[in-house]
């Protein structure tokens, strides 16, 4: 498999990309998220601090560790907003922002481990900075979630299944405007979609992402394709423009990880994943990542801890 990876990226092997400084930024949002029950906090926030526990820093060496600060999760709604702890989201991506792009300024490479989905939108407003940007999400769900498909007067919406369509600019402008950047953070056709488990299924939540011009991979298409042509065909999107990665864990099967907020199946295979996401990660286009939606409140042994960080050793082994 590392022959066809490689040629993938020009003809180069992990090992000749040049070596960059891991800034480890823990994220500990949940504010993204809905509660499954009445007075159910999720446990997201916990999740840097579990993983750091794991073993991920001595895992990972990284050059710096910055911490952001727990913000506190409400379920009531906001003046002026639907959306969910939408204000404490602006301010928590602000936030998240000035970090990142510190760390993209001294040239090292920004790792942003949460927390929930939502902590994308702050990661892309740096790295949109310098310039447009690509986006690979690597995702069970799409999060495609929008004031177009759903009732926004029903029910309070939560950030963390919307963030690929508010990082597209749809939604409140709350979370879609950003400083100094025009709308929007990505454009659909630098889009790729990884993962998404349930865009055959007769109630598909928003079917109106296939209309798009986002290159969709749903995880049928990826197990069927192998991680080879997957990769060829990210690779066509990202016509070796920067990107960001993101991850949501919920990509693999709830047999494997079912230690988040949404799991299911099918899910795409630990070593598939690896391969793909090594050979995104030791691109040299590749500006960044976020991790995202481990809850170690579903983990009572730290188990499901100690395999996500043995993953993510193997994934950023070259970098």
């Amino acid at each position: 498999m590392a022959g066809p990876v490689a040629s993938l990226y020009g003809g180069s092997t992990n090992a000749s990309l040049p070596m960059r400084k891991i800034c480890l930024i823990r994220a500990p949002s949940n504010l993204g998220l809905r509660p499954l029950h009445p007075g159910h906090v999720p446990g997201t926030w916990r999740a840097p601090e579990a993983l750091s526990e794991a073993g991920l820093v001595e895992v990972l060496s990284p050059a710096k560790v910055v911490d952001l600060e727990r913000p506190a999760y409400s379920t009531e709604p906001q003046p002026g907003t639907r959306l969910r702890n939408g204000p404490a989201i602006r301010r928590f991506n602000l936030e998240l922002a000035g970090i990142v792009a510190g760390a993209l300024g001294r040239g090292e490479f920004p790792l942003v481990i949460g927390g929930d989905c939502s902590i994308l939108l702050g990661a892309l407003a740096a790295a949109r900075c310098s310039g447009p940007l690509s986006l690979v999400h690597v995702d069970g769900h799409s999060d495609f979630r929008h004031p177009g498909n759903y009732d926004v007067a029903a029910a309070l919406g939560s950030a963390a299944g919307m963030d690929l369509a508010l990082a597209t600019g749809r939604g409140e402008p709350l979370l879609t405007d950003w400083p100094g950047i025009a709308v929007p953070l990505v454009a659909d056709e630098q889009v790729i979609q990884i993962g998404e488990r349930e865009s055959r299924d007769a109630d598909f939540a928003w079917p109106d992402i296939n209309s798009t011009a986002m290159t969709l991979i749903d995880v049928f298409a990826a197990r069927e394709l192998g991680v080879a042509k997957v990769l060829e065909k990210t690779r066509a999107t990202l016509a070796r423009s920067p990107y960001w990665l993101h991850l949501d864990i919920d990509v693999l099967d709830q047999t494997v990880m079912p230690a988040v907020d949404s799991p299911g199946s099918p899910g795409i295979d630990p070593d598939d994943l690896v391969a793909v996401l090594s050979a995104l990660v030791a691109g040299s286009a590749c500006v960044g990542m976020d991790i995202t939606i481990f809850d170690p409140d579903l983990d009572p042994t730290g188990d499901l801890a100690a395999l996500l960080v043995s993953l993510f050793g193997r994934v950023f082994a070259s970098v």
